[in-house]
């Protein structure tokens, strides 16, 4: 699933690989709960991937499983050649190598620590002195939009949320990292304050190399900010693929949903819209065959039978539907396989 960047040139290369990552949660009454299951994707060099889909997809409990903050049932992580948590990349380095912007951005503080104190607390950690770090500090502080003279020895509560999360972000580059995970950073902020964040992840992105995944439910922000962007549906992944051909030409039923529930000032598109019917499927019993069929306008007999695999539909564009594999059965399937425009 390689793809071409426009600022990167030429083809990208993947940094973080996830293959079959698993995590399901066993409950008292011997069932379990399928939070996210056999989840396949890549993370590329230098780009910004977004993630969306309903409440309770698996976006968040993915994410959790990038940092190795759970457990992941089964699976695997590949970071730039290497296998997280084995000899080669131990948790310790992965975890200063790739960081973590939560949605809280007060609960992600330490109310007893000042802001100088709580960013220069990670590089202390990894070995950089405490000269260095306060030095890092400040510098970050600086870039973020908030200056050390007025608010180094402040505490948490003395700040606002937004520049809390600005605090959250210079904390998370305080390591030097090669990529942030942001999950829903923005999401609880004033519409002034998110756009000007996202600005300054932007330009954070590009002055550091930085490669993002970017957790988001509202469809616009992640139009805006991803290269690519992948869409989740009950603990898999039903779509992925450049942001502009998603969203222009979505492939999935569900995604096409998704877009269809963004609100327009336009009547005429209003009245067009077919509204996702019906609530997602318990996790701890997923529907039989494609995981979507029950809510699906376009479901047939064999969507109920036969599960689904990640389908090519245009150049690095990618669905799990049956609709898009030639020999599946479905009705609406094409004899041919999909022409992949260059």
């Amino acid at each position: 699933m390689h793809t071409t960047l426009p600022d990167v040139g030429g083809p990208a290369q993947p940094l973080l690989t996830i293959r079959g990552l698993t995590k399901h949660f066993p409950l008292k009454n011997g069932s379990t709960v399928r939070a996210v299951d056999g989840v396949d994707f890549e993370v590329l060099k230098g780009e910004t991937l977004g993630v969306v889909g309903e409440s309770g997809c698996g976006k968040s409990t993915t994410a959790r499983l990038l940092m190795h903050l759970m457990d992941p049932t089964a699976g695997e992580l590949i970071f730039d050649g290497r296998t997280v948590g084995s000899r080669d990349l131990p948790l310790k380095e992965f975890r200063r190598q790739v960081q973590m912007v939560f949605q809280d951005s007060y609960a992600s503080l330490n109310p007893r620590l000042t802001i100088e104190d709580s960013i220069a607390f990670g590089p202390q950690v990894h070995g950089v002195s405490k000269k260095e770090a306060i030095a890092r500090t400040h510098h970050l502080m600086d870039r973020v939009g908030l200056a050390p003279s007025r608010f180094a020895e402040r505490y948490p509560h003395e700040l606002s949320g937004g520049q809390r999360q600005r605090i959250n972000i210079a904390r998370a580059l305080a390591l030097q990292p090669r990529m942030v995970i942001l999950d829903e950073a923005v999401s609880a902020l004033d519409k002034s304050v998110e756009a000007q964040v996202l600005n300054l992840l932007s330009d954070l992105k590009r002055e550091f190399g930085l490669t993002y995944v970017f957790i988001s439910h509202d469809l616009g922000v992640v139009h805006y900010i991803s290269d690519r962007v992948m869409v989740m549906y009950l603990g898999q992944v039903a779509e992925i693929g450049p942001s502009d051909s998603l969203f222009a030409q979505p492939a999935h039923p569900y995604t096409k949903a998704l877009l269809s529930s963004v609100p327009s000032m336009d009547p005429a598109h209003r009245t067009q819209r077919a509204p996702l019917a019906g609530d997602p499927p318990n996790p701890i019993n997923p529907p039989t065959g494609c995981r979507f069929h029950p809510r699906c306008p376009q479901a047939a007999a064999v969507c109920a039978e036969r599960v689904p695999t990640i389908s090519d539909v245009q150049l690095h564009h990618h669905a799990r539907c049956l609709v898009h594999e030639f020999s599946s059965g479905h009705p609406l399937a094409t004899a041919d396989q999909p022409a992949l425009a260059a």
